[in-house]
């Protein structure tokens, strides 16, 4: 008797397998994400930014082994970008957490180098290994390793109680839980994601329309053959400089009043007469 055949597993579309992995990683993301800037407003939006970019390209994000690193890596470069400071909106500092203790923790995790805050929060916090942690911030074991002994020294420095890293990573995870934050449902990073992909295609099309506008525009206006440019002029030696007209004698002034009363009464030479 032969064995049953197991029913198939239907296989999900892009926009469902987006949405799983959003609803399984967002939340927590954009908690993390906080940690690493310590702006609500930007953690949320950087979450967004890395999914919609990860929505654009998610050929490539689907078959990534570690598809939740990806985002995670694309929301953090996000977050750590020092073009934010320039921006109005980031310019005032948000109101701090309401408990003591988490406010001197995220006092000390923001005074932190941004690659020292970064390496901590991924081994300490996130509870990823050395290796993994090199491979995400892009840096070799060794000075990932140096980081994460740096921050580490700061941190207990600053709060002794936390020399511990299992005391580390149970504070780190408190205070991301404490805040509430809350990631936008899938369908409005997808419909955002795609609004942004039409905007800045559209905006390459008008770029290069123009671009070509201009060059066919050079092309007809610029001259089609070459005119060498005119030589300075050259001093002529051995000429006598031009004399300026003087005043006129008595005989000369006595002549121009003649002339000039009767102007058609020369000789026929001077004044043709008509036959």
């Amino acid at each position: 008797m032969k064995n049953p055949t197991p029913p198939r597993t239907p296989r999900l579309t892009p926009a469902q397998a987006f949405d799983a992995l959003y609803a399984f990683c967002a939340p927590a993301l954009v908690r993390q994400t906080y940690l690493l800037c310590g702006r609500r407003e930007l953690a949320r939006e950087s979450v967004e930014r890395a999914f919609q970019l990860a929505w654009q390209r998610w050929p490539e994000v689907a078959v990534d082994r570690d598809p939740a690193g990806w985002v995670r890596a694309a929301a953090h470069e996000y977050a750590l970008s020092p073009w934010h400071r320039f921006r109005p909106r980031f310019r005032h500092p948000e109101p701090p957490p309401a408990d003591a203790a988490d406010r001197a923790l995220l006092a000390v995790l923001l005074a932190l180098p941004a690659s020292y805050r970064r390496t901590v929060l991924l081994y300490d916090g996130v509870g990823l290994d050395l290796p993994e942690t090199a491979a995400e911030t892009e840096a070799s074991t060794p000075a990932t390793a140096n980081r994460l002994l740096h921050a580490r020294e700061a941190l207990a420095a600053s709060l002794p109680q936390l020399a511990d890293p299992a005391a580390l990573h149970e504070r780190l995870a408190e205070l991301a839980s404490a805040q509430r934050l809350r990631a936008a449902r899938p369908a409005t990073v997808r419909a955002g994601g795609e609004a942004r992909a039409r905007f800045w295609t559209r905006a390459a099309i008008a770029f290069t329309v123009a671009i070509i506008g201009a060059t066919a525009l050079t092309v007809h206006s610029a001259p089609t053959r070459y005119d060498p440019p005119v030589p300075p002029g050259a001093t002529v030696r051995g000429v006598p400089p031009e004399a300026a007209p003087g005043t006129l004698s008595k005989k000369q002034t006595a002549l121009r009043k003649k002339l000039r009363a009767n102007p058609a009464n020369g000789p026929e030479r001077l004044a043709p007469q008509p036959r």
